[in-house]
């Protein structure tokens, strides 16, 4: 295949195992769907402050914390967060201005939400 179409966020990170590395050897495009998990993301950070840290690369909302750890992974060719509302489509956006985190900040944030 050219491409792979399939589930990655910073709480579900199943793909990274297997699926990623396959794609990463064969070449294969990855096209990331449900960043958010359908909200559940959002709620699990409802009412926290983002990091200041999150500064660092350019992470000004939880949705582009989010979706800055999805397309800064060198496999992900990118990220399909879904929307119909133009200010999340805004927001969203948001996320491929800037830094991006490298491997080492991609683990922390990885650490503190699994933290929450």
């Amino acid at each position: 295949p050219d491409f792979l179409q399939l589930p990655y966020s910073i709480a579900m990170r199943a793909a990274k195992m297997r699926l990623l590395p396959l794609c990463a050897e064969r070449g294969v495009a990855v096209l990331v769907n449900r960043p958010y998990e359908g909200g559940g993301l959002f709620r699990t950070v409802r009412r926290r402050k983002l990091p200041e840290w999150a500064g660092n690369f350019d992470a000004a909302s939880w949705g582009q914390f989010f979706l800055k750890f999805i397309v800064s992974h060198p496999v992900v060719t990118c990220a399909i967060p879904a929307t119909s509302r133009v200010d999340h489509m805004k927001e969203n956006m948001g996320a491929a201005r800037g830094r991006l985190p490298d491997a080492k900040i991609r683990r922390r944030m990885v650490r503190y939400v699994e933290s929450l």
